[in-house]
């Protein structure tokens, strides 16, 4: 959206590539609306109907998920403990290939655990999808088709990517599971069914970007479908098909929702129309950051122009990870000047902070993440 509102204000040229290089046409973007229908394994009764015929023809449809692992929450169903990761304020993902428990924002793994560690229980569920259990589930509805995940689970050895892509080209796996990973500019000319299993990740996100990412992934995949002689269908799942951006994304196209997505940042006077700049801090103490950040405030507070605003300073939305806390300090302004002539001087000041020597601190300016 950045690059957009350069073009608008006439700073960047903007290139518009209109037609696709075989000359094929866009697929069309169909919506299942989940909401009070019967899914087996996160997967629609239409998508799984349509797929069939697809299958038939020796055509090839990948499915996306941006979630691996078999189920991103294992539960006790008896006394309601999530397994957690220890070192992180997040869950841990269950991953049935090896019967082990992970934190995707760590890396910390353990063993699955034979009963509830609080309650003794065996009643342990795993809630959710991710590309394991879909690859499962289609294995079971399709016994007789080659099925393939491509993650970064399945990829981790050396070859093992190039080896996939060969059993594609081939034609021996028809059915292509996968994360973002599996759209990233590899050209499969007998895909002809996208299904994109979960669009509502983007439509409800912390970060301010998160519809931003979400649009652009979902034209992304789309254009895995119908790239040669065949044409293409795309079949996307969500539980909001009345969402204003993504409506608008299906409807009108990426332009039309970057036009929306840019009013609303207007209003709300965020990036790309404020300047913005993040002070982070974490360390093994919770209260270090918050105390580092405080004194960071202050200094800002008498150096700063009075069109800067100060946010915070503030735990940060994970504020527990990998065994360090994290706060954060945000500072927002109209103009890029005001905040660029804050941090010049603000800079060398924090350097001179008894409090920043017991942290480990950065400054992020235009911040891409703001959690």
């Amino acid at each position: 959206l950045e690059s957009l509102l350069n073009v608008e204000q006439g700073r960047y040229w903007s290139l518009k590539l209109s037609a696709r290089a075989t000359g094929a046409a866009l697929p069309p973007i169909q919506t299942i609306d989940l909401r009070g229908q019967p899914l087996r394994h996160g997967l629609s009764k239409t998508l799984t109907d349509t797929l069939p015929a697809h299958l038939a023809r020796r055509e090839q449809a990948p499915l996306f998920l941006n979630r691996r692992g078999y189920s991103p929450t294992l539960w006790c169903h008896h006394c309601g403990l999530l397994a957690g990761c220890p070192r992180c304020d997040a869950r841990l993902t269950f991953h049935a290939g090896n019967q082990r428990l992970r934190c995707h924002h760590c890396g910390t793994e353990q063993v699955l655990m034979p009963s509830c560690p609080d309650c003794g229980s065996t009643a342990l569920r795993a809630l959710g999808q991710g590309t394991e259990r879909i690859e499962e589930a289609l294995a079971e509805m399709f016994p007789t088709v080659g099925v393939i995940r491509i993650d970064r689970d399945s990829t981790r050895r050396k070859g093992a990517m190039q080896a996939m892509l060969d059993s594609i080209h081939n034609g021996e796996k028809q059915l292509l599971v996968g994360t973002q990973m599996l759209a990233k500019g590899h050209h499969f000319p007998s895909v002809t069914l996208v299904g994109i299993l979960d669009a509502d990740q983007g439509l409800f996100g912390a970060d301010f970007r998160a519809s931003e990412r979400m649009a652009q992934l979902i034209i992304q995949v789309a254009g895995r479908a119908g790239r040669a002689d065949k044409p293409g269908q795309v079949l996307l799942q969500t539980y909001h098909p009345e969402h204003p951006l993504l409506r608008s994304l299906l409807t009108e196209g990426y332009a039309a929702f970057a036009a929306q997505a840019l009013r609303e940042r207007r209003e709300a006077e965020l990036p790309p129309y404020t300047a913005m700049a993040i002070l982070r801090a974490e360390a093994t103490d919770r209260d270090r950051p918050l105390g580092f950040l405080s004194k960071a405030y202050e200094l800002a507070s008498g150096l700063a122009d009075a069109s800067v605003e100060l946010l915070g300073p503030l735990p940060a939305p994970m504020e527990r990870r990998a065994g360090r806390f994290r706060a954060q300090l945000l500072l927002q302004a109209p103009q890029r000047g005001p905040l660029q002539h804050l941090l010049t001087a603000w800079l060398p000041a924090l350097d001179e902070l008894a409090e920043g020597r017991k942290v480990r601190w950065s400054i992020d300016v235009d911040p891409t993440d703001t959690l």
